[in-house]
């Protein structure tokens, strides 16, 4: 059987073989001296988190310094790390000055969940790691504690408030949520949100609180959300998910009442046996998360395991129209 972290490599985003050389973030000589070598990569993201991909649209358009130089001067680049003899940057930029970099370069701007599932692994990695960065960049301006600005510092990693009676330093926020299959003999427990369409279907997730344990807010969601009780549960995997600062921990777990009592957090919420959720695969009448999503990789554990099916056999390169509504 595979241990958790071979599933988690297989889970979108999670394949980034990067150095993040946080020992580098605090030196300034290195960090300059690095950022205006050659070997210096930038990734260019607008304000809505959208990156600048090749025309093709299957990798990231990596800015050289001569590049940086001309679109985005005024930029302070934040160190992500190294791989392959490169040092990765990030430069978040408003978005006239993306636009002026994607038309004279031909690039083209795309957001994360359009561009995860074509990119290679490391460049979606990469992507979804600076959204992240930069999402909470955006948002962390000003002190929590005394309202003065924040200057970033180590590498755009910290930020300190610039008031001596204060300083108090923030740092890059993930918040931990959970996702699980739930299963009821050859049945599992999918849910479906208020803004999905019918017959689109997902396994139910949700925030761990504070003082919680993921196994304790695992249960307490599944209860919130379908009114069934789970009792044993295991983890799964993991996932980075910039949607946008969360980190997606998936488990799977058993029902010990299945009886569902639906709150308000979805629409609906039912049991599907392995031939319902194969039936409706078949018959392109059952929609599920996209294989972006840990929640894919959680069914086709469960299928698997359940009856020794592919989920992939059973699925279609082009979604069922009602994944495209």
């Amino acid at each position: 059987m595979q241990s958790s972290s071979v599933r988690s490599r297989h889970n979108a985003f999670t394949a980034l073989e990067l150095d993040r050389g946080s020992e580098h973030r605090d030196d300034s000589v290195w960090l300059a001296e690095h950022r205006d070598a050659p070997t210096a990569r930038y990734l260019i993201l607008s304000v809505d988190g959208r990156a600048l991909l090749a025309a093709d649209r299957r990798r990231l358009h990596e800015f050289n310094v001569v590049e940086r130089g001309r679109f985005a001067p005024g930029a302070a680049p934040s160190f992500l790390g190294s791989a392959s003899g490169s040092d990765y940057f990030l430069l978040c930029v408003d978005d006239a000055v993306a636009a002026n970099a994607a038309a004279e370069t031909g690039a083209v701007a795309l957001d994360l969940r359009s561009a995860g599932a074509s990119l290679p692994a490391f460049d979606a990695g990469l992507f979804a790691y600076a959204r992240g960065l930069a999402h909470w960049q955006q948002r962390t301006r000003f002190c929590p504690a005394c309202a003065a600005p924040l200057k970033f510092e180590a590498g755009g990693h910290r930020a300190k408030c610039t008031n001596p009676q204060c300083g108090i330093e923030q740092f890059p926020r993930t918040d931990p949520a959970i996702i699980v299959i739930v299963g009821d003999g050859d049945r599992c427990l999918l849910g479906r949100g208020h803004a999905w369409p019918e017959q689109r279907y997902s396994t139910l997730a949700g925030f761990v609180e504070p003082g919680e344990t993921l196994e304790d807010a695992v249960r307490r969601e599944v209860l919130e959300e379908s009114g069934v009780r789970v009792g044993e549960c295991d983890y799964h995997s993991s996932q980075p998910w910039p949607f946008p600062a969360s980190i997606m921990l998936g488990f799977t777990a058993q029902a010990e009442d299945a009886t569902i009592h639906l709150g308000t957090e979805l629409a609906e919420a039912r049991w599907f046996s392995v031939d319902e959720l194969v039936d409706g695969l078949k018959a392109r009448t059952l929609g599920l998360s996209s294989p972006l999503s840990v929640s894919y990789r959680l069914i086709e554990y469960w299928l698997r395991q359940t009856a020794g099916l592919e989920l992939a056999a059973l699925t279609h390169d082009d979604p069922p129209a009602i994944m495209r509504r």
